[in-house]
C-alpha cells in the first residue's frame, strides 16, 4: 500500500497542518479524527490496515487530516466564543485547502466522501451538510449530532450553525437541500454496545427524513462498543458494499 505524508502551512488555521495519504486511485475518502486525536490515529488503530484491500485494489484513496479539537471545543481554558471561532477556521481549512488538495491529488471529477468516528462523525456530517456541492457524501460512525454534547453549556449562533441537530430541522434554503438530496451516500452508523448512542443516530435520521433527504441508518448489535474494533468492522464493510 502506497503511503505518503505531507503538510503545508494553513492560512485558515495559521499553523502547519499534516495530511496522510494512502493509495493511488479510486474515490477520495477524507478521514476526520476522533476527539483529541491526530492525522495518524486511523493508522495507529489499524483502521487503515482494515481498508488495505480496497486501497490496494484502487477502489479508494484515503486522506487523513489533523483535528484541532484541543484548540477549540476540548480546550477547557478557552472562552466559548473563541472555541467557535477556531472551529469555523477548521471548517474553512477543509473547504478551502483540503478539498482542493484532494482534487489536485486525484481529479476534479473524483467524488469525495468524508468519514469519522465519535466526535469525528459529528464533524464529518457537519462538513458534508455545509458544503454538499464539494463533498459528495458521508459515513458517520458512532456519532451524536448535537454539538452541545461538547460545548460545556455554551451556546451562541456559531454553536447553532455547527450543530446539525439544531440547524437541520430549520433549514429551508433550497440550494442546500437540493444539493444534499443529490447524495446517494449519507450513511449513519452506530453500535448498540457500551458507550454507544444509537438513539442519537435515530433522532438525526428522523430529521433527515422530515426534510425529504435519503439516508441509510444502520444500527449494529450490542457487541459493537464505542471503540476501534467496531469502526474497523464498519468502515471496510461500507467501502466494500456501498461503493
Amino acid at each position: 500500500m502506497k503511503r505518503e505524508l505531507t503538510s503545508w502551512y494553513s492560512p485558515s488555521l495559521d499553523k502547519e497542518m499534516p495530511v496522510a495519504l494512502y493509495g493511488d486511485y479510486g474515490f477520495a475518502l477524507l478521514l476526520v479524527p476522533t476527539a483529541a486525536a491526530d492525522y495518524l490515529e486511523y493508522e495507529r488503530f489499524q483502521l487503515i490496515d482494515s481498508l488495505a484491500p480496497h486501497i490496494d485494489a484502487g477502489k479508494v484513496k484515503v486522506f487523513s487530516i489533523n483535528s484541532i479539537n484541543t484548540e477549540s471545543w476540548m480546550h477547557n481554558e478557552m472562552l466559548g466564543e473563541h472555541k467557535a471561532i477556531r472551529h469555523n477556521q477548521f471548517n474553512q481549512y477543509v473547504f478551502e485547502e483540503v478539498i482542493p488538495f484532494i482534487k489536485n491529488s486525484t481529479s476534479p471529477e473524483t467524488p469525495v466522501i468524508v468519514s469519522g468516528a465519535s466526535f469525528g462523525a459529528l464533524h464529518s456530517m457537519n462538513l458534508f451538510l455545509k458544503r454538499p456541492d464539494i463533498i459528495n457524501g458521508v459515513i458517520a460512525m458512532s456519532g451524536v449530532y448535537n454539538l452541545h454534547e461538547y460545548t460545556k453549556g455554551f451556546h451562541d449562533e456559531q454553536v447553532y450553525f455547527n450543530s446539525p441537530m439544531h440547524y437541520m430541522p430549520e433549514l429551508t434554503d433550497d440550494w442546500y437541500l437540493s444539493n444534499i438530496r443529490k447524495s446517494n451516500h449519507i450513511h449513519i452508523l452506530s453500535g448498540s454496545g457500551d458507550y454507544e448512542d444509537p438513539g442519537a443516530a435515530g433522532q438525526f435520521a428522523k430529521v433527515l427524513y422530515d426534510k425529504g433527504i435519503n439516508y441509510e441508518l444502520d444500527i449494529w448489535g450490542e457487541d459493537m462498543k464505542h471503540d476501534w474494533p467496531t469502526w474497523r468492522a464498519m468502515l471496510p464493510h461500507y467501502i466494500e458494499s456501498r461503493f
